[in-house]
């Protein structure tokens, strides 16, 4: 199992990563964050903490069962990824976040590394 430090610091070995946090959607807290170059990391995550809580009720209001994995924001040079993760403990609603540069990414392995890192993740 892995810290939150050493989670985040291989999130941004993944190609193309320009920052990364670990967030608690409900509050829009951030537990941790790495990188980021110009992007405040901080207050993007917290930002896409809105976007979640937007989907989730829309799924509510739909009566669908599912649960969401990841959602995507395709920018112009850029990709920005919001992994949901399992909660281990009730009440634990936690997101990885992270922030690629769209010119160097790969998007289907940025996915798969981040479930990776979330399983791994010791919180």
């Amino acid at each position: 199992m892995a810290s939150i430090d050493i989670a985040l610091k291989e999130a941004m070995t993944i190609d193309g990563a320009i920052g990364v946090a670990l967030v608690d959607y409900t509050s829009g807290l951030t537990l941790g964050v790495m990188g980021g170059g110009g992007l405040d990391m901080t207050v993007a995550a917290a930002g896409n903490t809105d976007v979640v809580r937007a989907k989730l009720r829309t799924l509510e209001m739909l009566g669908l069962p599912d649960g969401i994995e990841d959602l995507l924001i395709t920018l112009d040079t850029q990709y920005h990824l919001i992994r949901l993760m399992q909660p281990r403990r009730a009440g634990e609603a936690l997101l990885l976040y992270m922030a690629l540069d769209r010119s160097r990414a790969n998007l289907g392995l940025a996915r798969l590394r981040l479930r990776r890192i979330e399983a791994d993740l010791e919180i």
